[in-house]
């Protein structure tokens, strides 16, 4: 038996993405934030199709993303952040928080909203997920997010002739 398997393209022209990016370790978000456009641009998104929205830390990233993602003016959101463990709990409650809030956020809206929080115990190994040895996890969060808005755009139907939109998947709610 062959099942029918579905996935999106990898294709951005035509969608509008946001990215929420943390100014908390900046010399490290703003590489992230620079694999994100990056892989958008290859990907074909337009230049005004992507808009930047900056919060003080990864712990404001959950209720921005949610507040972007409601305003029905982006298909998918990308969260950007790094939080780095100290020597107190800090790190537990800020890591936690962040991840849980991004997956409401994308719960609560059907929007997709990705997490590109890089969470590590140590310094050097922020720098390499960020483009130094282990690639950009932005970069990985933005090819998802143009991944994911072309499956569900599939998974929609589109619009009828008569400009409704009609339900590909009817059985996916």
């Amino acid at each position: 038996m062959q099942p029918k398997v579905h996935q999106g393209l990898l294709n951005a022209q035509g969608f509008r993405f946001a990215l929420v990016v943390s100014r908390w370790n900046d010399f490290l978000t703003s590489k992230l934030t620079e694999g994100a456009l990056d892989a958008l641009e290859r990907l074909g998104a337009d230049e005004d199709a992507v808009e930047i929205f900056k919060v003080p830390g990864s712990f404001e990233l959950p209720l921005t993303a949610q507040k972007v993602a409601a305003s029905g003016d982006f298909d998918a959101v990308i969260c950007i952040g790094v939080v780095i463990r100290g020597e107190t709990p800090h790190f537990d409650y800020v890591a936690g928080e962040a991840a849980k809030g991004v997956g409401q956020a994308a719960m609560q809206t059907g929007v997709p909203v990705l997490f590109a929080v890089v969470t590590t115990d140590t310094l050097e190994q922020a720098i390499n997920r960020a483009g130094v040895k282990a690639g950009n996890k932005g970069f990985e969060a933005a090819m998802s997010a143009v991944e994911l808005v072309n499956l569900y755009k599939e998974m929609d139907g589109g619009e009828d002739a008569s400009g409704a939109k009609k339900k590909a998947f009817p059985h996916v709610v």
